[in-house]
């Protein structure tokens, strides 16, 4: 394990938001001789968007240079790649700052080669999943380079206890920091969601309307009048909304506000699994992503297949996990997207949504060229080319296993069924 006595004299990229962590550290790596250059990523974090007042910041923390590292197009394309697998942790979560761990990583590795540097920093705590992200994204991509992580630093914990003895430090040393103890909980932001932890959100009696929203407004507060967004996809990628072309940044922002407008994924609530072991109750807000996500959702029922659909389920199941555990680099998830390209290929259509206090529902779907569905096939009425009467032997080849499994004793009807 990297030390903060190994790293003396040298120079660390440090992962820096600008936050309490980050002029914390920079400070105190600064203080036992370490060179600290602090990398911000750019990934359209609705939470902070001056640059130039981080980097006085960090500056103003001993950071002996700055950069900003421009990721619009990375973390967009990323939140795509989730979409398309519906890569939902646990069934709730969107995965926001899983990925964008990813993401950070991605930006940063290049910009840190240019320059020579070796090490990366960063302030997660030894508790949560993003040492973890940053850990094995940074061992995949650059394996060459080493990874400090100050809180699994013996040193920098006999220092530092927690939030209350960073805010004493900081304060002591007169660093421009914005944090305070009364902080009700602690926030991670990028384009495509914010991430609500820790604080009064441990306490499962604090519902998850607590938070005040920071991309929309909770589903109470949302218009009386529902609103109908449409989406163009083409080859499974976002290429319209409402009308207009769009890239799949502006897809992801303009999803974001109408969906935010209207409640849409705003304060879900989720105690998941965190990859280390333990529980954790999170508050995630991801209207952009709920809109287009369940909208493409719609799209996909109607492409798949009772078999793809299996397969697909599973793809995205894997994949969920692969985000959220940081493994978004490795071969399991390369092949999954081998995997999913044909899906992507036929996944063309346009859905319109209806927003309304906080849900997206089903409002139509036009110009499928590849769906399965078919209104006549499906109809209960005397038209189409599927007619009743050819279930019959398809039911009599059915009947056979069935009566099979009653004759040997493999039959176990539950107690709700015994009269």
């Amino acid at each position: 394990m990297t030390t903060v006595a190994d790293l003396k004299g040298q120079t660390v990229a440090f992962a820096a938001s600008g936050g309490l962590d980050s002029c914390t550290v920079t400070r105190w790596l600064t203080d036992n001789g370490v060179k600290v250059v602090c990398f911000t990523a750019d990934i359209a974090q609705p939470d902070e968007t001056d640059f130039g007042t981080i980097e006085k910041r960090m500056r103003a923390c001993g950071a002996a240079d700055y950069v900003a590292v421009p990721l619009h197009d990375m973390i967009a394309e990323s939140g795509v790649e989730v979409l398309q697998f519906q890569a939902r942790y646990e069934g709730a979560y969107w995965n926001t700052t899983g990925i964008g761990r990813h993401v950070i990583v991605a930006g940063i590795v290049p910009e840190m080669k240019k320059r020579g540097i070796k090490v990366l920093g960063h302030g997660a705590t030894g508790r949560g999943n993003d040492q973890v992200r940053f850990q094995l994204c940074t061992n995949m991509l650059a394996p060459e380079f080493g990874v400090y992580a100050p809180w699994r630093d013996q040193a920098f914990l006999a220092r530092f206890r927690g939030r209350s003895e960073m805010i004493d430090y900081c304060t002591s040393h007169k660093l421009p920091i914005t944090a305070s103890k009364d902080a009700p909980y602690s926030t991670d932001a990028n384009l495509l969601g914010l991430t609500h932890e820790a604080g009064k959100l441990e306490h499962l009696t604090t519902d998850p309307w607590f938070v005040t929203p920071g991309m929309g407004v909770l589903p109470k507060d949302a218009p009386d009048a529902p609103e109908v967004a449409t989406v163009r996809f083409e080859g499974g990628r976002p290429v319209a909304f409402n009308g207009k072309k769009v890239t799949a940044f502006q897809a992801i922002q303009a999803a974001n506000a109408v969906g935010g407008k209207h409640g849409v994924g705003i304060c879900s609530h989720l105690v998941e699994n965190r990859f280390v072991g333990i529980k954790s109750r999170g508050v995630y807000e991801a209207p952009g992503m709920e809109l287009l996500g369940t909208a493409y959702a719609f799209l996909l029922q109607l492409v798949l297949d009772r078999r793809s659909r299996e397969l697909f389920d599973q793809l995205s199941l894997f994949v969920s996990k692969q985000i959220y555990q940081g493994y978004g680099f490795d071969l399991g998830t390369h092949v999954a997207r081998a995997a999913l390209a044909p899906i992507n290929a036929l996944a063309t259509g346009t859905i319109a949504v209806k927003l309304y206090k906080g849900r997206a529902e089903f409002e139509s779907a036009a110009d499928v060229p590849h769906q399965m569905y078919s209104e006549a096939n499906a109809s209960m009425e005397a038209i189409g080319a599927f007619d009743h009467a050819d279930s019959e032997g398809f039911l009599r080849v059915l009947q056979v296993s069935a009566r099979a499994l009653a004759a040997n004793g493999q039959v176990a009807a539950p107690a709700w069924a015994a009269r």
